[in-house]
């Protein structure tokens, strides 16, 4: 059968309408930026400020930290697990940290204690991280807010 005269024959399209891609990229986009600032993990602590030099990205890189943070009623938090907002006593601390480093001897550990909390409570954490067998063990700070930083702003 030939096709009448005068029906049309229907040409296909070789285009993709990309219109929708567009509206669920940006719908993805709005959904990341309002979702980004609610993952920041651990818990708020106060830092005291320090010139220390930071610490060589390739460490970091290779290994995540393990931190213990140490909040101003003296309470331990790791950033293990899927509840790190949650306090946990010294005897969690040290099983866990005990478990990382036989997995990763490489980790790098830090201690994030906020400024008002008392020495002994410190010490405490880093004995615990000790006793775990962290070898070196390191502070967070804030940087030391210093004249060519204040330019640069």
């Amino acid at each position: 059968m030939t096709p009448s005269p005068n029906r049309r024959s229907r040409r296909l399209m070789a285009e993709i309408n990309v219109v929708p891609y567009i509206d669920v990229m940006l719908v993805l986009l709005i959904i990341f930026m309002v979702t980004a600032p609610l993952l920041t993990q651990g818990i708020k602590v106060d830092l005291p400020k320090a010139g220390a030099e930071p610490l060589p990205e390739d460490m970091m890189r290779d290994h995540q930290p393990l931190i213990l943070s140490v909040d101003p009623q003296g309470q331990f938090y790791l950033n293990l697990g899927q509840d790190d907002e949650t306090p946990i006593p010294a005897d969690t601390v040290l099983e866990r940290v005990s478990a990382v480093l036989r997995r990763e001897p490489q980790t790098p550990v830090l201690v994030k204690a906020d400024r008002s909390v008392p020495y002994g409570s410190v010490v405490e954490g880093m004995v615990l991280l000790q006793q775990s067998g962290a070898e070196k063990v390191g502070f967070i700070t804030d940087p030391l807010e210093t004249d060519s930083r204040r330019r640069n702003r």
